[in-house]
C-alpha cells in the first residue's frame, strides 16, 4: 500500500474511532441511543474506507474480466 492511501487510511480510522467513542459515551453517560444521521455518517465512512482498501483488488478483477471477454 502506497503511503499516500496509508495516510488515508489512518485519517479514516481515526475519525471513525472518534465518531464510535463519542456514541459509546452517549450510550454510558446518558443512556440514549445516537442519533440516526450520525451512525449513518459513521456507516459513510467505513464504506469509504472499504472502497479505498478494496479499490485495486476491484481495478485488477475487472482487468481479468475485459480480457476474459476478449477471448
Amino acid at each position: 500500500m502506497s503511503a499516500t492511501k496509508r495516510e488515508e487510511v489512518c485519517s479514516h480510522l481515526r475519525y471513525i474511532r472518534l465518531e464510535l467513542r463519542e456514541m459509546h459515551q452517549m450510550l454510558i453517560k446518558e443512556d440514549l441511543l445516537p442519533d440516526l444521521n450520525e451512525a449513518k455518517e459513521v456507516l459513510a465512512q467505513l464504506d469509504a474506507l472499504l472502497d479505498l482498501l478494496s479499490e485495486k483488488k476491484v481495478t485488477k478483477i475487472k482487468a481479468n474480466f475485459e480480457s476474459f471477454k476478449l477471448n
